[in-house]
C-alpha cells in the first residue's frame, strides 16, 4: 500500500488565508546603516573547482577550527565549547552534497560560532568546499575506484560527471547508488562490487567534477584582491575567530547580526528507542510557500536543506530566509522509516522558528500488540463478481512503532483476504491516524487514537457463496452489510435490522468477537432487490481514487460506524454512576491504570477531565 501524504490539502485548508506580503517599504530613520546583505547562493559552480585553490584557502580560513585533516580537532575549535563538523569523517563526508557545504560556507552557521565567509570569492568558496569534499579519502582510494569504474564502465560516458549543476547535488551516497544500481543512462556497473569498492568508485567520481590540476603559481585569496567596501575585517584572518561573533560591535563577516528576513529554525528528535542516535542522522528541513498570485493555490515546496542531527537530538540551520508566513516542517529516515514533523509558520518579524518534537521509537515487525477494536464487512454486487470492502478499526497501544511488510501481492500479516477472492488493495480510511511510510510497507507508530483501513478485494458472483474471512487478530466486534434482497445464514449473527447508506439499503448483522486465528462464516445467497448491478467489478474504485461513487460508499460507512460509536458511548455514560462516590472510585481507577502505564496520557487527561465534569454536576445535585 503506498500512502498519499496529505500535506499540501491540509495546508491548503489551513493557510489559504495567510498574508504572504513582505514587509511594506519603510522610510529609514536618519543616521541608519543597512546591513551588508548575505551573499545569494549559486547552487553550482561557473567552473570546475580548483582543489588545489581550495587547499590554500583551507588552511588559512578553516583549518584552525576544522583542523588540518578536518576532525574538528582545530585549535580555535576546541576552544568554541560547540561541537565543530568533522567532515573528514567518511560517516559525515558521504552524506553531504558540495552544494550543502557551498550553502554554510555562504551563510555561514552563527549557532556554531561559523560566520559567512564574504570575503571570498563566489569561485573562491567552492574551490574551498572541493578541498573539503577531499579529506575523508586517501589518493590511493580515488586511485582504486578509477581503476574500478574503468574495468567495468569503460564504455560509459562520463558527461553526467561533469555537469556541474548536476554534481553539486550528488551526495557520495547518491553516486555509489548510481554506480550499483544504474540511472541517468548508465548500466549498473557496480552491482557486484563490494561496498568498499563502490565507496573507492564514488570518491572517483567526485573528483571528476573537479580541477585537480596543480596550481602553476599560488592564488591570492579574495583580501590580496581587494576587500569588498562593505567588508573592513578585524584582522589579517578574521573568518577564524568565531568567538568574536557574539559581538555586535566586531565589523565585517565575523559580524553575527542576522540580516533582515533571515534567523534559525531548530528542533529537537525526542528519542524514545532507548538506543543512541545514530551519529550520521541526517535531518531534511523542508520550506513552502504559497503562491501569491493565487491565494487558493496550496503551498510550494521553495527548498530543502540537510543538516546532521546531534548525539542529544538536536538540530539547527542557521541564516534562514524566513519571512512571515512561510511554512517549515522537518523530515527524518530512521531505520527505513520516513519520519515527518507538525509544521510551523513564521510570524512576522520572527528571526526564531521552533519545529514541533519529532519523536522515534523503537521498531518491530511483531503485529500482536495491535488492538483490533472493530470491522465492517460491506459486499457490493457486480455483473460477474462481487466485491467486498472490509473497514477495520484498530490502535497501538504499545511503546514500539509497529513495521508491516508487504509482500508481493500486497497483503499485509495482521489483515486476511476472504477465502478464493482476488484483486487485494488497501487504502487509508478517511479520518484514520497518520500512518508512515517505509521501503516495502509501512509503519504504525504508538498512539491513543484510532487508524482505519479499508481492504478490498473480489469475490466469484454465485448462486450460493460460501464466504469465510480469517482473522490474525481478535476482535470485539465485526458488522456485516449485505444488499437488501439477499439473504445470510448463520445462526451466530445477530440481526440489526435495515440501514439506507450512500442511497443504498443494506441488511446489517452483528458478530460475536472473533479469536485470534478465527472466521467469520456464513453463506450468502440471493440478488439485490433495489441496487442497481454494476456493468464491471468495481473492487479497484478505490485505487488511486480514481472513481467518486466508491470512495463516498465507504465513507458512508466509515460515518456509520463513528455515529454508531457516538451513539453507544453516550447511551453507556447516561446514568453510569449513581452517587460522586462512584464517580471518584472511577477516578481512582483511572488513575491506577495511568500509573501502571495502561492508558496513554493523552487518552487518560481526556477521560480524567470527563469524570471530573460529572463529579462536579453530581456534588451539585
Amino acid at each position: 500500500m503506498k500512502f498519499r501524504i496529505t500535506l499540501f490539502a491540509t495546508f491548503a485548508i489551513l493557510l489559504t488565508a495567510c498574508n504572504m506580503t513582505l514587509a511594506e517599504d519603510i522610510t529609514p530613520p536618519p543616521g541608519y546603516v543597512a546591513p551588508t546583505p548575505l551573499p545569494t547562493l549559486a547552487l553550482y559552480p561557473a567552473q570546475p573547482p580548483s582543489v588545489e585553490n581550495g587547499k590554500l584557502i583551507y588552511v588559512e580560513k578553516c583549518a584552525p577550527c576544522h583542523g588540518d585533516t578536518g576532525l574538528g580537532d582545530g585549535e580555535q575549535g576546541i576552544q568554541l565549547g560547540v561541537t565543530v563538523r568533522a567532515f573528514g569523517l567518511a560517516e559525515i563526508a558521504r552524506v553531504a552534497s558540495p552544494a550543502q557545504y557551498y550553502a554554510m560556507v555562504t551563510r555561514g552557521n552563527i549557532e556554531r560560532f561559523m560566520p559567512p565567509f564574504n570575503s571570498l570569492t563566489d569561485q573562491e568558496r567552492w574551490d574551498a568546499v572541493a578541498y573539503v569534499m577531499t579529506l575523508h579519502t586517501q589518493a590511493q582510494e580515488i586511485e582504486k575506484g578509477k581503476q574500478l569504474f574503468e574495468a567495468n564502465c569503460a564504455g560509459c560516458s562520463l558527461d553526467i560527471f561533469k555537469d556541474q549543476q548536476k554534481m553539486s547535488s550528488f551526495t557520495e551516497v547518491e553516486l555509489a547508488r548510481l554506480a550499483s544500481q544504474g540511472g541517468n543512462g548508465l548500466p549498473a556497473f557496480g552491482s557486484t562490487l563490494s561496498e568498499d569498492e563502490l565507496w573507492a568508485v564514488a570518491a572517483y567520481l567526485r573528483t571528476l567534477s573537479f580541477n585537480t590540476a596543480p596550481l602553476a603559481t599560488p592564488q591570492p585569496l579574495a583580501q590580496a584582491q581587494g576587500t569588498p567596501a562593505s567588508v573592513t575585517p578585524t584582522s589579517a584572518n578574521p573568518e577564524t575567530t568565531p568567538a568574536e561573533t557574539s559581538q555586535a560591535s566586531t565589523a565585517g563577516e565575523a559580524t553575527a547580526t542576522l540580516q533582515p528576513g533571515f534567523g534559525s529554525v531548530s528542533g529537537v528528535i525526542d528519542n524514545q528507542t532507548g538506543a543512541s542516535l545514530p551519529s550520521n542522522l541526517v535531518i531534511t528541513l523542508r520550506a513552502y510557500d504559497h503562491d501569491a498570485s493565487d491565494p487558493n493555490a496550496g503551498p510550494v515546496e521553495t527548498f530543502s536543506l540537510e543538516s546532521l542531527v546531534e548525539q542529544d537530538g538536536a538540530y539547527s540551520f542557521a541564516n534562514v530566509e524566513i519571512p512571515a508566513g512561510r511554512i517549515f516542517l522537518a523530515e527524518v529516515t530512521y531505520e527505513g522509516v520516513e519520519l515527518q514533523s507538525e509544521f510551523s509558520v513564521v510570524e512576522e518579524g520572527a528571526q526564531l522558528v521552533g519545529i514541533p518534537p519529532l519523536t522515534i521509537y523503537a521498531l518491530t515487525e511483531d503485529t500482536t500488540g495491535l488492538v483490533m477494536d472493530d470491522a465492517q464487512v460491506i459486499f457490493e454486487y457486480g455483473a460477474d463478481s462481487i466485491a467486498v470492502y472490509t473497514l477495520y478499526s484498530f490502535r497501538n497501544p504499545t511503546d514500539e512503532m509497529i513495521v508491516v511488510p508487504q509482500d508481493e501481492t500486497g497483503q499485509i500479516p495482521f489483515i486476511k483476504f476472504p477465502k478464493d477472492s482476488s484483486g487485494f488493495g488497501f487504502e487509508p480510511t478517511q479520518d484514520s491516524a497518520s500512518f508512515l511510510s517505509t521501503a516495502n510497507g509501512f509503519a504504525i507508530p504508538p498512539s491513543d487514537a484510532s487508524y482505519g483501513l479499508v481492504a478490498f478485494s473480489s469475490l466469484p458472483k454465485t448462486d450460493e457463496l460460501n464466504f469465510s474471512m480469517p482473522f490474525d487478530l481478535p476482535i470485539a466486534s465485526v458488522n456485516i452489510f449485505v444488499p437488501v434482497g439477499t439473504t445470510v445464514e448463520n445462526a451466530q449473527l445477530t440481526d440489526l435490522g435495515i440501514q439506507t447508506i450512500q442511497s443504498f439499503t443494506y441488511q446489517i448483522y452483528e458478530s460475536d468477537s472473533i479469536a485470534a486465528g478465527g472466521s467469520l462464516a456464513f453463506t450468502l445467497s440471493g440478488e439485490p432487490s433495489d441496487a442497481p448491478v454494476s456493468a464491471s467489478n468495481n473492487t479497484t474504485m478505490l485505487i488511486g481514487a480514481g472513481v467518486l461513487g466508491a470512495a463516498l460508499l465507504v465513507a458512508g460507512f466509515w460515518m456509520y460506524r463513528q455515529d454508531a460509536r457516538k451513539a453507544q458511548v453516550a447511551e453507556e455514560d447516561e446514568g453510569e454512576y449513581e452517587s460522586a462516590e462512584e464517580v471518584m472510585d472511577a477516578i481512582i481507577a483511572l488513575d491506577d491504570l495511568h500509573g501502571k502505564k495502561k492508558i496513554g496520557e493523552k487518552a487518560y487527561q481526556k477521560r480524567r477531565a470527563e469524570l471530573k465534569e460529572v463529579l462536579r454536576e453530581a456534588v451539585e445535585k
